[in-house]
């Protein structure tokens, strides 16, 4: 006899038999947050490759590929300006689709966030500066339009501490009308449908500047309202 209660030699057998178990366990649950994190990593990785992003990717290298098309011998072909107006058009119809494809599949991403605005200002700036460049269209046109929208680019970066301005009905009709037109003048057009691309750009003009107001305005009462909400919420601490 050893003086140890039967149930204490079986519960202390009991725990050295469960201990190398219990040290599997506990070296698994050391590894899981690991692991874990690695996971996460993998996805968010894989993440930037889905199809909202491959369509901002093939908007991106649109870009040098119109501009060849659109300067191809002298830039005044009107078989290489339908092939440059192609390019153009698969641009816009992209930009239309990639947005929707990650707000809708849950597909945004960093990489997203800043390749798509980047990406619409690249073959909208290139269209622009191409037909000035050529004659085509005035200069003061491209200036207008180019300046809004890195402006505006450049006021919702400003602002983003106090919160997002979001895209209005007004801006999305103005990026639409601004496609049809420059598409137009890609386009080595004559006759009505060279005065009706004249009136398409005209209103494309005067929807960049009432929208570009806007959303001035917008940023201006956001930036007011974030001012006032951190006064209050300081007001509350030191009272």
């Amino acid at each position: 006899m050893t003086g140890v209660p039967a149930s204490a030699a079986n519960g202390s057998s009991k725990a050295e038999s469960s201990a190398p178990g219990t040290a599997a366990s506990d070296r698994q649950a050391d590894r899981s947050p690991r692991g874990a994190k690695l996971a996460a990593a993998a996805v968010n990785q894989a993440s930037v490759w889905n199809v909202a992003n491959l369509l901002t990717m093939l908007r991106l290298l649109l870009v040098p590929g119109f501009v060849a098309l659109m300067l191809a011998d002298g830039g005044y072909d009107p078989a290489w300006r339908s092939l440059a107006w192609a390019a153009f058009a698969i641009a816009m119809i992209t930009d239309l689709f990639d947005g929707h494809l990650a707000r809708t599949y849950n597909l945004v991403t960093d990489f997203g966030k800043i390749a798509d605005p980047i990406a619409d200002k690249a073959i909208m700036g290139a269209a622009l500066i191409c037909l000035s460049g050529l004659g085509d269209l005035p200069w003061w046109v491209t200036i207008v339009i180019l300046g809004r929208e890195l402006g505006i680019t450049l006021m919702r970066f400003l602002v983003i501490r106090y919160g997002v301005i979001p895209a209005s009905r007004g801006g999305k009709l103005k990026t639409l009308v601004q496609g049809v037109a420059v598409g137009m003048y890609v386009l080595a057009l004559t006759g009505w449908l060279a005065t009706l691309r004249w009136w398409v750009m005209a209103a494309a003009v005067v929807l960049t500047v009432v929208t570009g107001l806007d959303y001035v305005r917008q940023a201006i009462v956001l930036r007011r309202q974030g001012i006032e909400e951190r006064k209050a919420a300081l007001g509350e601490t030191e009272g």
